[in-house]
C-alpha cells in the first residue's frame, strides 16, 4: 500500500482558559491516502475546526507530528508554513470571505499573486478557466455582493485550487447554501477526489454525507472511522443523554 499522504500522531491540542486547560484534541492518530475523499462529522464543540487549524497550519498543536505530502508543518518554521499553506492547501470556508472589493476574477487570481504559483501573465486566464469550468465565467468582472450564496461559493472553492493545491480542506463549507447548490458542491468535491485530489469536509450535513466513501466522527477531541449509521446512532445516544441530564436539572430545581 502506497504511503499515505497524511500522517498524524499523538496530536495534542491545550487550550488555557480561566477555569484551567481545556484538552480539546486528545492524542489523535490517523492516516489519509492521497485521492481519499473524508467527512468530519462530530456535535459543535467537539474539535473539528482546531483540528483543521492544526491540518492546515493555522494553529499549532501542543504535542504530536502531522506530516502532509512529505512536509512535517509541525516542525516547520511559520513563515516557510505560509508560503506551503499557499502553494498545497486550498480552504473553503462556510462564509466565502471573498474579498469585497475585488471582482471575481481577482479574487480567484489573489491566491496567485501571493504564492507566486502562475507566471503573471498566465493568471488572469487561469482564473478563467476555473471560473468557466464552474460555469462562472460570465460573472467573472462582477463584485461578490452582485452573485448568489451559490456563486459565491463557486468562487471561493475555484480561489481554493487557484494553485493546483494537492489537498483541499472545507469548514462547513455548504452551511450558507440550498440543497441543491449544496449537493453540486459536494459533487465536485467528489470529482476532485476522484482526480487525484485529498478532499476533507467537515459537515454537520449526514444527508449530504452519504455519498461520501470516509466518514468520521469526533467526539470529545478523538477521532474514529465510523459509518454514517453508526455516528447517526451515536448522536442520537448523545441527545438522549443530554436530555435525560437537563431534565434531572430541572426536577432537583
Amino acid at each position: 500500500m502506497a504511503e499515505p499522504f497524511i500522517q498524524i500522531s499523538k496530536l495534542v491540542k491545550t487550550f488555557d482558559t480561566p477555569a484551567g486547560p481545556l484538552n480539546v484534541l486528545r492524542g489523535i492518530d490517523l492516516e489519509i491516502h492521497k485521492g481519499d475523499f473524508v467527512a468530519l462529522l462530530g456535535p459543535s464543540g467537539s474539535g473539528k475546526t482546531t483540528f483543521l487549524n492544526m491540518l492546515t497550519g493555522v494553529d499549532t498543536p501542543t504535542s504530536g507530528e502531522i506530516i502532509v505530502g512529505g512536509m512535517p508543518i509541525t516542525q516547520v518554521p511559520q513563515r516557510r508554513l505560509t508560503k506551503w499553506r499557499a502553494r498545497n492547501v486550498g480552504i473553503v470556508f462556510q462564509f466565502f470571505q471573498l474579498l469585497p472589493t475585488l471582482s471575481v476574477v481577482e479574487n480567484v487570481m489573489a491566491p496567485m499573486d501571493f504564492a507566486g504559483k502562475w507566471k503573471s501573465k498566465e493568471r488572469r486566464d487561469v482564473a478563467l478557466k476555473l471560473l468557466d469550468r464552474f460555469s462562472i465565467r460570465d460573472q467573472a468582472e462582477k463584485t461578490p455582493d452582485m452573485l448568489s450564496g451559490g456563486q459565491q461559493q463557486r468562487v471561493a472553492i475555484a480561489r481554493a485550487l487557484a494553485n493546483n493545491p494537492p489537498l483541499i480542506v472545507g469548514d462547513e463549507p455548504t452551511g450558507n447554501l440550498d440543497r441543491m447548490s449544496a449537493t453540486n458542491v459536494f459533487d465536485l468535491f467528489q470529482q476532485f477526489a476522484n482526480s487525484g485530489t485529498t478532499v476533507i469536509i467537515v459537515t454537520h450535513d449526514r444527508e449530504l454525507v452519504q455519498g461520501v466513501p470516509k466518514i468520521f466522527n469526533m467526539v470529545d477531541g478523538t477521532i474514529e472511522q465510523t459509518t454514517l449509521a453508526a455516528a447517526a446512532a451515536r448522536r442520537t445516544q448523545e441527545l438522549r443523554a443530554l436530555r435525560t441530564r437537563s431534565a434531572i436539572r430541572g426536577t432537583a430545581q
